[in-house]
Formats: C-alpha cells, sequence, structure tokens
C-alpha cells in the first residue's frame, strides 16, 4: 500500500497551477441548450494556456465572441483549439472595451497587466474574471477593490480551489473548532527552480508586439525567456512563487483563520535567489525560488510560509535546482521553527489546533477530524462555506443574480497583499514589517512603504 506521505506528494505534483486546465472540447450543452438571446457573450483577454483552459470551461455557461493578445499567434492558435469559429481575434484588448455586445471578460495575462485591464473592462461596463495574482502590487489592490465598488461589476478571481470540495471541507471543520483553536498554519509551495541565465536578446517575433506585451512595465530587449508563461520568474512583470502559488495557498490560509478581509500584523521573510552571483545577473531570472516568511495576525494564529524544500519543480528554461546547504538552510528558516518544515516535500496548507491537524491539497483533505466526519457531520447550524463547485460557472451565475462571487477582489487582495508584503520584506534582506492592515500600511518604514506601489511606464498608466 502507498505510504501517505507518498500519496499526498504524488498528488501535489500532479496538480502543477503552472499547468493550464486541460481543454476537454466539450460540446457545451449548458449553452446550446439556452436560447441565443439568453446566452451570456464574453471575451478572452490573454490567450495563453491558463487564459484558454478558463475560456474552454466559460463556453459551457457562455458564447465566446472575442479573443485578444500581444502575441496573435496565441489569439489565432487559442481560436483553433476552441472551435471557436465566429470569435473575432484582436492584438490590443482596447478594442474588446468599445463592443458593447459583450457582457464579461476573462482576464489571463501577466501580472503587470492585471490591474489596468481588470479596471478598464469594468469602467466598460464589463464583468471581469481575472487570473491571480489579483495585482502587481498592493497599491494596485486598493486601487481595484475602489473601482469594483464604485462601479457595481461582478469581479471573480482565478483562486479555483474555493470551489473544490476538499479545501472547502478543510475550512468548515477548521471554523467549527473540529481541531480546537487554531494556533498556527503552515502554507507551503514548490521549490520551482529559478535557477537559469544570462538570457541575451533575440529577434522578436512578426506576430508579437513586444512593446505592448511588457506595457506598464519597464522596457527590456526581447527574449522569450522574458515572455509566455515564464514571465512570472522576473520581478518586473510578477512576484516570482511567492505571488503566483501564494495567491491559491495562503488565500486557502485566511480562509480558514477567518482573516478574508484583514491581514498579518508583522511580516518577517527571507529569501535564496540563485543567480544572485552571476557576473550578468541583469540577464537572468531575478526572484527567489526558496523563501520562508513568518506572518503574526492580530487574532493570536501565526503563519509560517515557505517553499517546501523537497518539494522539487521545474518550469521554463531553468538548469537545476541549487543545492541547499545547512547554514543556507540555518539562514533562511531562523531560530524556533520545525525540523519537519526544513524538509517538507508536498505543498499545500496545514492547520494546527490545540486537539489536531488538517491538512489540504489539490490531492484531497486528511486528518483525524476528516476521519471522523462520516461518523460526527457537522450539525445543521454549523458554519458552512459559500456553495461553488465549479469557479466558473459561480461567476456566471454571479453575472445574472448580481451576488458577489466566491474569491472577490476585496477578499484576494487582502490575501495577496499578505504575498506582496513577504517578497518586500524578501527584498530588504529580510527586515521586519509592521503592517496595519485597517489603514493598508507597512508602519514607520518609509522605504518599505514606498514599495507598495510601482510607477506604470507610459503611455501604460493607469488611475
Amino acid at each position: 500500500m502507498m505510504k501517505r506521505r507518498t500519496f499526498l506528494k504524488k498528488a501535489s505534483l500532479t496538480t502543477s497551477l503552472l499547468t493550464a486546465v486541460p481543454l476537454s472540447m466539450q460540446t457545451h450543452k449548458a449553452v446550446a441548450q439556452q436560447a441565443p438571446s439568453d446566452r451570456l457573450r464574453f471575451a478572452l483577454i490573454g490567450a495563453g494556456g491558463m487564459g484558454t483552459g478558463d475560456a474552454s470551461q466559460a463556453m459551457n455557461f457562455g458564447e465566446l465572441v472575442a479573443i485578444c493578445d500581444a502575441d496573435l499567434r496565441q489569439a489565432e492558435n487559442a481560436k483553433t483549439r476552441l472551435n471557436a469559429e465566429k470569435a473575432e481575434t484582436f492584438q490590443r484588448y482596447e478594442k474588446i472595451l468599445d463592443r458593447k455586445d459583450i457582457d464579461a471578460v476573462i482576464v489571463a495575462v501577466p501580472d503587470q497587466w492585471h490591474t489596468k485591464i481588470n479596471i478598464e473592462c469594468a469602467r466598460s461596463g464589463k464583468d471581469v474574471y481575472g487570473e491571480k495574482p489579483l495585482t502587481l502590487t498592493i497599491d494596485e489592490g486598493k486601487l481595484l477593490c475602489k473601482v469594483m465598488k464604485e462601479t457595481g461589476r461582478v469581479f471573480q478571481t482565478g483562486t479555483q480551489q474555493r470551489s473544490e470540495r476538499s479545501f472547502q471541507t478543510a475550512i468548515e471543520l477548521v471554523r467549527n473548532g473540529r481541531i480546537g483553536k487554531l494556533q498556527t498554519v503552515w502554507v507551503a509551495v514548490p521549490f520551482f527552480s529559478t535557477k537559469g541565465g544570462p538570457f541575451k536578446p533575440q529577434e522578436v517575433p512578426a506576430e508579437l508586439d513586444w512593446d505592448y506585451y511588457q506595457g506598464p512595465a519597464p522596457f527590456y530587449p526581447y527574449t522569450k525567456n522574458r515572455a509566455h508563461s515564464v514571465w512570472r520568474w522576473w520581478y518586473e512583470y510578477a512576484g516570482g512563487i511567492v505571488t503566483d502559488w501564494g495567491n491559491h495557498h495562503v488565500d486557502i490560509a485566511h480562509w480558514g483563520m477567518d482573516c478574508e478581509r484583514t491581514g498579518p500584523v508583522s511580516v518577517e521573510a527571507r529569501g535564496l535567489f540563485p543567480n544572485e552571483d552571476h557576473p550578468e545577473k541583469e540577464e537572468c531570472y531575478n526572484t527567489p525560488d526558496r523563501f520562508f516568511s513568518r506572518m503574526k495576525y492580530a487574532n493570536g494564529v501565526e503563519v509560517l510560509y515557505f517553499s517546501g524544500m523537497r518539494d522539487l519543480a521545474l518550469y521554463g528554461d531553468v538548469e537545476k535546482h541549487v543545492e541547499t546547504g545547512q547554514s543556507k538552510i540555518d539562514w533562511l528558516f531562523g531560530d524556533g521553527v520545525p525540523d519537519e518544515i526544513k524538509t517538507y516535500d508536498r505543498n499545500g496548507s496545514l492547520f494546527i489546533g490545540d486537539r489536531g491537524r488538517i491538512f489540504v491539497n489539490r490531492g484531497g483533505v486528511f486528518g483525524r477530524a476528516v476521519d471522523e466526519l462520516q461518523n460526527n457531520p457537522l450539525p445543521e447550524n454549523a458554519w458552512k462555506v459559500r456553495p461553488s463547485s465549479n469557479h466558473i460557472k459561480n461567476f456566471f451565475d454571479c453575472i445574472r443574480s448580481r451576488e458577489e462571487p466566491v474569491a472577490p477582489a476585496e477578499v484576494e487582495h487582502r490575501t495577496i497583499t499578505a504575498c506582496h508584503l513577504t517578497n518586500i520584506s524578501i527584498r530588504l534582506n529580510g527586515r521586519s514589517l509592521r503592517w496595519d492592515p485597517e489603514k493598508e500600511e507597512i508602519v514607520g518604514d518609509p522605504e518599505a512603504q514606498a514599495m507598495q506601489s510601482r510607477v506604470p511606464r507610459e503611455p501604460y498608466g493607469f488611475a
């Protein structure tokens, strides 16, 4: 029989969120059964793997009428893969803003574009399904939440774990005291190596508008290693693994802690950058691949957020996993950290209470409280999560009902804020940050406070 730890590791490694949901090319019966006048019409902005996967699912609930990507090859390829013969393809999303016949958009572009496009789509009267991470900076999240309130648009973040029953079960058990008083949450993401580079400038493909692709980010010469999929390993466009997987797993921690609309009061984090000593490091991936963050919350719960040092994964053009010697492990994790964390070989969220533990990831939910659930179900009056068994469907249902979806901007802004604070502390060499979750300010540290925002490159600014 397979050992439990082996099963958990295999389950986690088969669910890389850096890989799009496989396209099933379904017949979209839900749409076909509706009268044409009742179908919601939607557009896809960002036609890479994740966007195309989202659109494939969305075609069960609406009609895809437009596809946009700064790389026209991707737009045309998505049209073919999705069998969306009637969908128009564009290179610039502004043409979609002008379309009055489009009800909603799926936005799955690199992170530096998220806030600008999401805001402009909302202001043009469209509801938005925005892929995670929600924003590139903390201040962008504040602005996004403000605009969504002003416009009254429905906004669903692509944190699909909120619509998976295993995660819902874990949260209900934790919130109903089945592991006693919650004390600590371990949040582990994979060790995705960012050992790569230097990457030299290359000729820009004819179908790609490279200036437009980078948009609000600083302009750099083209290399394929700054583009599709691996843009997430550059701080210019993203926050690395800290925000990429973090928006998923930290979200689950906040949910179980009942901290969805608040945040930590202190953050201290360290990271290891595999290319920092390279003589041409400016042309190498520049986000950390190993990190440890200690976050404390006003309710007394502590979150330990880190890379699973033995949950190894490779993505994009990387050379290898850099060996992490004992001295670096000691520095990274500091004092008072359980040895189990230093050798973690899975990703997911572990809730630790004074009467038990619950672990959950995409492989399932595990713990004594789970095992006992069949004979000791939660009572009818227990706290329950808002029902959702299909994340895309929840978005389309809320377009019609005008209710708040299960992963709204305000909630996911708080999640990604914790991740951004972790990155700020890492980039300040492990500086301890005090965070005021009410005012949304870093207290007593002007340098760190300034890192809540980035100035967008013109003419791609937004407000």
